[in-house]
């Protein structure tokens, strides 16, 4: 760390110009992966007094971890857990890690999802580092590697560390509403084959190019309707979900194509969960519409978010302003949430912004999720 920030602008600032982009298809770019901003970050919390520790996720990719100091009580422990990783950069009309302020605003990659929220969950325990240990509530950081895909790094806590926590607040923009319920989520790939022969004789051979044709219709269609049915409406989530998003099949345009592979997004509410998930809706469907095709997960599939709007620190929350929503999308707080840990996403910003070609934070906002932070934690002490 060459200057520490002086408030959480010029924190968010820094975080931004440290390239932390997932590798997980990104092309072009000079630097990718998590290890340059969690060193950055694990400085900062032992600024802040907190021991930390960093561990190896995948090679050079780590989740870094604080954890403060107490007065020796036995308390109840919360989590403060943003991302430590951003999409790709490609297409970007702004300079992605220039960290500029411009118009009341924060630019760069990150600024909104997640860096500008991480930096307001950072500046809050920094401002509050000589009263940490006398809280009645123990408390943790923890900057997660690779949320942007397969969300490796919030597994793999709450595989070693999820039973050690009360509660947790994972960082989004959600302009500082809490999202206690969120939809989760499948890619998966679906198959279709057929016979390659010359274009001249196409009678001859089978298309599976024609076979996804049909599938495409069928799950645009009566699989979609089958969601819908399934899931019911939501009050905060609305109806499940399928997108259609890659398509690809064939070799050369005079061969029958033997092969076409079509990727969708299923984005589900807990009545699908409950049913056994999407993917074996998925299989039971393509299988009755074309025995021949194959379904393949991509990953695991996230898990929804359902946490008890009673739960006493949601409450608390509630209490410091923080109005309950749900999301459409899905974060590391299903996987705390999985592990047994209550768990929330909150943090400045709005979801508008995020993964935009030129994206931004409102400065005011970093100022105020700050203090909101800030606030939450010191209602502990009147509780």
């Amino acid at each position: 760390m060459t200057a520490f920030p002086n408030s959480v602008i010029e924190l968010a600032q820094a975080l931004v110009r440290i390239p932390s982009v997932n590798p997980d298809g990104e092309q072009g770019i000079e630097y990718t992966g998590e290890q340059l901003c969690a060193e950055y970050v694990g400085e900062f919390l032992k600024a802040c007094g907190a021991e930390v520790v960093v561990e190896d996720v995948l090679p050079m990719r780590p989740n870094v971890i604080g954890r403060f100091p107490t007065d020796g009580k036995i308390k109840p422990r919360i989590l403060f857990g943003p991302h430590l990783d951003t999409v790709g950069v490609g297409g970007m009309t702004i300079p992605p890690f220039g960290g500029e302020l411009r118009d009341g605003k924060l630019w760069g990659r990150g600024a909104c999802d997640t860096k500008g929220p991480m930096s307001a969950m950072l500046w809050a325990l920094w401002e509050l580092r000589h009263e940490i240990a006398s809280l009645p509530v123990e408390v943790h950081f923890a900057g997660f590697m690779s949320e942007e895909s397969d969300q490796h790094g919030s597994r793999h806590f709450a595989k070693h560390h999820g039973a050690d926590y009360d509660f947790a607040i994972i960082a989004e923009p959600t302009n500082l509403e809490t999202v206690f319920k969120h939809k989760g989520c499948l890619w998966a790939d679906i198959e279709t084959f057929g016979v390659a022969l010359h274009g001249s004789r196409p009678e001859l051979g089978e298309n599976a190019i024609v076979k996804m044709a049909k599938l495409i219709k069928a799950l645009d269609g009566s699989f979609r309707a089958q969601l819908k049915e399934a899931s019911g409406e939501d009050p905060w989530l609305g109806q499940s979900t399928i997108s259609l998003g890659m398509i690809r099949g064939g070799t050369r345009p005079n061969i029958t194509a033997d092969r076409c592979e079509l990727t969708v997004d299923i984005r589900f509410t807990p009545p699908i969960a409950a049913l056994g998930g999407p993917l074996k809706l998925l299989e039971t469907f393509v299988k009755l519409e074309d025995s021949t095709a194959k379904v393949s997960p991509r990953g695991q599939a996230s898990p929804c978010l359902n946490t008890d709007p009673e739960n006493k620190y949601v409450q608390t929350l509630l209490k410091n302003g923080a109005a309950l929503t749900g999301a459409p999308w899905f974060c590391d707080a299903a996987f705390l949430a999985e592990s047994g840990v209550p768990a929330v996403a909150i943090g400045p910003g709005s979801i508008t912004q995020a993964h935009t070609k030129d994206e931004w934070i409102d400065c005011e906002e970093l100022q105020r999720g700050a203090s909101f932070f800030v606030k939450f934690l010191k209602s502990f002490k009147s509780t």
